[in-house]
């Protein structure tokens, strides 16, 4: 039998093959071995599965490179063309509605402008006030030339007479047969005839450039005012709001009775000839 200090000296055998110590180190171990591999040898793309029939194969090329996104658009027309009053005024008729299609020159509506009215009445007025003055002014100078051109003719004859008379008594004095006063008087009123034939002769040339310039002057003014009298006739003309283009009325604003400002928005024509989409793409996307 074994004493009690033999037990205690006696050597324990260790134990061969792995302990349980020592399953957790290895345990460790492999998976950390599986990490390195997952991280730098395994194939990491995903993949996806299709069919066949779907499959285009195409041989590489250089090219430029389509990418295609989807994004929301709108269709509209291909050309909008809106309605501006180029006059203002009241709203009287409204001869066209709202989707209705219209060709170009068409009356949509009509406006009504009081004060538009009588400043044609005005300037209508006026034309006619000038066109009488011009009419009268050009009596009145004919009348002038026609009196100038008789007193010349007067002149004329005067003068004849006086000269003739002048020329008998240069005979008649040098025979003693008429007074020395007589003789110089015939000479002094052949003198103041000839006289008077010049002043008439540089009146009428002074007379005419006068009437040229004057009527010329007139002439100019009334066809100014009749320019002016179109225009506001146009601006009449423009109180009946048309079509610009053929096309669809896609939005009409007024109504009966209301009024318009001058170069306000009435509405829109929508020309349908074509289409276009439009779509807000962001910027990433644009060259």
């Amino acid at each position: 039998m074994d004493t009690p200090a033999e037990k205690m000296d006696r050597v324990i055998p260790k134990k061969k093959g792995i302990q349980k110590k020592h399953i957790g180190f290895i345990v460790l171990g492999i998976a950390l071995i599986a990490l390195i591999y997952m991280a730098f040898f395994a194939d990491h793309t995903s993949t996806y599965k299709v069919d066949r029939e779907k499959l285009i194969i195409e041989e590489v090329s250089s090219g430029q490179f389509n990418d295609y996104i989807t994004v929301p658009g709108a269709v509209e027309p291909i050309s909008i063309f809106f309605l501006d009053a180029q006059e203002g005024g009241r709203v009287e008729e409204i001869l066209i509605e709202e989707g209705s299609m219209v060709k170009k020159g068409d009356i949509i509506l009509r406006l009504s402008n009081p004060d538009l009215y009588l400043n044609i009445l005005d300037s209508e007025a006026q034309l006619a006030e000038k066109e009488n003055f011009l009419r009268n002014t050009q009596v009145t100078m004919e009348q002038e030339r026609i009196s100038i051109k008789r007193e010349l003719i007067n002149l004329k004859y005067d003068i004849e007479r006086k000269d003739r008379t002048y020329q008998q008594n240069s005979i008649l004095i040098e025979d003693d047969l008429c007074s020395k006063e007589e003789f110089i008087r015939s000479k002094e009123d052949l003198d103041m005839a000839r006289s008077s034939q010049e002043l008439f002769l540089e009146r009428q040339k002074q007379d005419s450039i006068f009437r040229s310039l004057n009527v010329n002057s007139m002439i100019n003014n009334l066809e100014n005012m009749r320019k002016n009298l179109n225009l506001v006739r146009q601006r009449m003309e423009n109180l009946n709001v048309r079509a610009t283009v053929d096309g669809q009325l896609g939005l009409l604003v007024p109504e009966i009775g209301q009024s318009i400002s001058r170069g306000a928005n009435m509405g829109q024509i929508n020309v349908l000839t074509s289409y276009k989409v439009t779509a807000q793409i962001d910027e990433h996307y644009i060259d």
